[in-house]
């Protein structure tokens, strides 16, 4: 899969299957219109290609409001990307001049006149151009003024709920992972360096890996205990997490710590990635030391056992 700088930097391909959006986390049903882009680029000997706008959108439009929180970074959805089997990610800038354009102008000069679109695959009601005018009955009417056709993928439902990110940041920030995981197909991930800590995990017996996110924007799920798989230097073993700011000893600030089972080695300043399985607890503030350190060998019975089923 190749990633395109800017839509200038595109080498037309002589048959482009599109699809354009932010696709925040990869879930459900963004697959659903992925997997039908790359069916037809496959029907029609043409190459998947996504359109995509970094930075989000809303950091530029809402600057003042922090209270966005993405699912995934732009590497971690060119990874997912990768996985679907796309052959390309074309990265626009996202900027305030870029947000003014009409849909006419986005459609012209951007689908057309650098993509080379031929076939336009777009969400239920997704929205486009300077004041989200355009959409697909704008579209459809002009298939032939733009010359690709054009079609939606219905409203995706799980269990009759319709499946959006907000629902799925919903569940992280209410502990709701098994939701989460149904919504996205996967169970939700995060990945940091590991940095130095207090060391009070390895004095009560479980040592933890302090996990430091770069991306300030990334979702942290909501404060409490987990049952975790973590990836390190290509291996999975698993784990538990706490996400919290450990009150039980007067802490303040919120930290990230896995505890990795049957783990000896040496990895700080690395780079892991932990997946979230399901909750456990949430953060709770004990009497002394000792309660903690009681709730913990709990705690790592019911990970074990979430775990292995």
């Amino acid at each position: 899969m190749n990633i395109i700088e800017g839509e200038k930097e595109f080498p037309q391909p002589n048959n482009a299957v599109v699809t354009i959006g932010t696709f925040d986390g990869v879930h459900f049903g963004h697959q659903k219109i992925l997997k039908r882009v790359t069916s037809l680029a496959s029907k029609h000997n043409g190459e998947s290609v996504l359109v995509t706008f970094w930075p989000h959108p809303r950091f530029i439009l809402s600057p003042d409001d922090d209270k966005l929180k993405l699912l995934s970074t732009f590497e971690e959805k060119a990874e997912l990307m990768r996985s679907v089997g796309f052959d390309y990610i074309v990265k626009i800038p996202f900027t305030t001049e870029f947000s003014q354009l009409t849909s006419e102008e986005f459609t012209q000069k951007v689908l057309v006149d650098k993509i080379g679109t031929r076939h336009l695959v777009i969400g239920y009601d997704h929205r486009f151009g300077k004041n989200r005018e355009g959409g697909f009955d704008y579209l459809k009417t002009n298939e032939g003024k733009f010359g690709f056709q054009v079609e939606e993928i219905p409203k995706q439902e799980i269990d009759d709920v319709s499946v959006s990110s907000t629902k799925i940041r919903t569940a992280l920030l209410t502990g709701d992972i098994k939701n989460a995981t149904n919504y996205l197909g996967r169970h939700y991930s995060i990945t940091g360096k590991v940095v130095s800590g207090a060391r009070l995990g390895r004095e009560l017996g479980y040592p933890t890996a302090n996990i430091q996110i770069q991306e300030s924007y990334k979702l942290i799920p909501t404060d409490g205990a987990y049952a975790v798989r973590v990836v390190v230097e290509d291996r999975i073993f698993e784990g538990m997490m706490n996400i919290g700011v450990r009150p039980t000893v007067d802490g303040s600030e919120r930290k990230i710590e896995a505890h990795i089972f049957d783990f000896q080695q040496d990895i700080y300043g690395q780079e892991v990635t932990v997946s979230f399985v399901e909750m456990i607890r949430e953060e709770t503030k004990f009497s002394d030391i000792n309660g903690l350190r009681d709730q913990l060998s709990l705690d790592k019975q019911k990970a074990q056992a979430i775990l292995s089923a």
